[in-house]
């Protein structure tokens, strides 16, 4: 089993940026698909970046591609999200994931029902 734990949220005006961080314990992440979700006030959790085993190969939702970026660091058993060009719109609670799978497959990894571990999420806020 993992233990996944996010930092780095926080409050920022439109247009700035933000790394989060999600931290594992308990078992190497090098072995799980990694994933980035968000959920607004009153809306559901949805997708956002995902990343494969080794890094080589990443997925994002439209409305965050060439603005977001999702890295890991399997020696650090971490993972990272990188947000630009921040809009109101992004403002939600971002949770970090992890998926048991061997099969890289978008959009199967965009789904929330595909991961097994999840973290408690950090508080991302961008004022317009």
């Amino acid at each position: 089993q993992v233990q996944l734990v996010e930092s780095g949220g926080g409050l920022v005006q439109a247009g700035g940026s933000l790394r989060l961080s999600c931290a594992a314990s308990g078992r190497a992440i090098s072995t799980y698909i990694m994933g980035w979700f968000r959920q607004a006030p009153g809306k559901e959790r949805e997708f956002v970046a995902a990343i494969s085993h080794s890094g080589s190969m990443t997925y994002y939702t439209d409305s965050v591609k060439d603005r977001f970026t999702i890295s890991r660091d399997n020696t650090k058993n971490t993972v990272y999200l990188q947000m630009n060009s921040l809009k109101f719109e992004d403002t939600a609670i971002y949770y970090c994931a992890a998926d048991r799978g061997a099969i890289w497959a978008p959009p199967l990894v965009g789904r929330t029902t595909t991961y097994d571990y999840w973290g408690q999420g950090t508080q991302v806020t961008v004022s317009s």
